[in-house]
């Protein structure tokens, strides 16, 4: 594809979303990426909180966290490039460790899988012994190392019901915990934020930690309430990481792809989706019939640090390489492993 093609393709895109000189040097960068793809034999998967340029011109696959650790584990490319965030691309050497796999911003981090480490996860082995451990996908290696099995927000309560456990401690997202807690009826605690009598440990059906996410915390049932009260036909989706409160408020709460089908699947006045604000673009991009309301409060500083410069030069340069310790790998592997055979 040449730059004019590319550009044309932006413009019915992107038109309304960025001017046209924009989306021309954009054009101009993702031809150059598509090159020193083909000259790499590289991969690129593109996240869905990707900036619209991005997302609609150099990725192979784009979706959640779920999908694109199905594809990088059966590529056969040499190099994944990961348009995303350092766990996903840390997934992606778990599952395909001969392929050398690149993130184009070292600073691309993630709040929530900072907010707990291997040491927390051995501690709470230890408070609740026997207890599996549930890891969301959205932590780095040593925590998955040290977890019986992963889990993404479209599967976490497939994962914790096939454990028949009579305890889970499900990591690091606490909303995310309270929503898995609400929808199969358990009861949860969480040790950290509250006393809990040892005594009757046990007790309690769904251990959670005090992780949250940076931008979905940020969404409250009052940001509905306004939306509702000028637009009381729309249509509310949100991503589990939002409160349970935001997500009772809604019309739908589901992972990334979940919201994805669920607009493509119907017809509503108007649609407002609760998470990261380039994927409103992006469904917009791709859904112009449907009515997208815009409430970006917050981009997540993390995913925004993935521009189309740094993939050409992650490509140019070979950079950011992503590297696991084999042992944490190869016991991390067994995790994500079994939470990508549940589906």
């Amino acid at each position: 594809m040449n730059t004019q093609d590319m550009f044309d393709l932006l413009r019915r895109k992107l038109g309304t979303l960025a001017p046209e000189f924009e989306l021309y040097y954009k054009a101009e960068l993702a031809v150059e990426i598509l090159e020193l793809k083909k000259q790499r034999n590289a991969v690129i998967l593109g996240h869905n909180y990707m900036e619209p340029a991005l997302f609609h011109s150099i990725p192979d696959f784009t979706g959640d966290s779920l999908d694109l650790s199905r594809k990088a584990a059966t590529t056969d490319k040499d190099v994944i490039v990961f348009c995303g965030v350092r766990f996903m691309a840390e997934t992606a050497k778990i599952l395909n460790p001969t392929k050398t796999v690149l993130l184009p911003s070292e600073k691309a981090g993630c709040s929530l899988a900072a907010s707990i480490t291997a040491a927390d996860v051995r501690m709470l082995k230890a408070r609740f012994p026997g207890a599996p451990v549930v890891s969301y996908v959205n932590t780095y290696a040593d925590v998955k190392a040290e977890s019986d099995i992963c889990c993404t927000s479209s599967n976490a309560v497939a994962v914790v019901e096939s454990l028949e456990a009579d305890t889970v401690i499900f990591l690091p997202d606490e909303y995310l915990a309270r929503n898995v807690a609400r929808e199969t009826g358990k009861h949860i605690i969480f040790p950290t934020l509250q006393p809990v009598n040892g005594d009757n440990l046990l007790d309690y059906q769904l251990v959670g930690w005090h992780g949250r996410c940076e931008v979905h915390e940020k969404f409250t049932v009052d940001d509905i309430r306004r939306v509702r009260a000028q637009f009381p036909d729309v249509v509310i989706l949100a991503h589990p990481e939002c409160s349970p409160e935001v997500v009772e408020a809604s019309d739908f709460s589901g992972s990334t792809n979940a919201m994805i089908r669920y607009v493509q699947q119907t017809n509503a006045p108007h649609y407002l989706l609760l998470t990261e604000c380039a994927m409103g673009d992006n469904i917009a991009a791709a859904n112009p019939d449907k009515d997208m309301l815009r409430l970006c409060m917050v981009r997540c500083p993390h995913m925004n640090m993935i521009t189309l410069e740094d993939t050409r030069d992650a490509l140019r340069y070979n950079r950011y390489v992503i590297d696991i310790p084999e042992d944490i790998r190869q016991r991390a592997y067994r995790a994500v492993e079994r939470m990508i055979q549940i589906g």
